[in-house]
């Protein structure tokens, strides 16, 4: 995996895992089943701004409207791998 450049969603699920283990508050059994707010004990908030850090890191944008879909790591990763498609023209 290069994180610089993941390439599967596998990829991007273990770069937002590393990323949000990097906040000792966030539980360390979490995966790509877990959920955001509920597991993680995300509130909107602290949502958005991980999904900004998350952005920077990938140099991308995640539509607002997305956002509402995303309930477990794995999702934001798919929302994310489905981004990096369409700027590579893969999609």
């Amino acid at each position: 995996m290069s994180v610089e450049n993941p390439q599967t969603v596998d990829d991007i699920t273990a770069l937002i895992v590393e990323r949000l283990l990097a906040n000792p508050k966030v539980p360390r059994n979490i995966n790509g089943d877990s959920r955001i707010m509920q597991d993680l004990a995300f509130d909107s908030l602290a949502v958005m701004n991980f999904v900004m850090e998350i952005e920077d890191a990938l140099d991308v944008s995640v539509p607002l409207d997305k956002l509402a879909d995303i309930n477990t790591i794995h999702d934001l990763a798919v929302c994310l791998k489905s981004i990096l498609d369409e700027q590579r023209g893969q999609a």
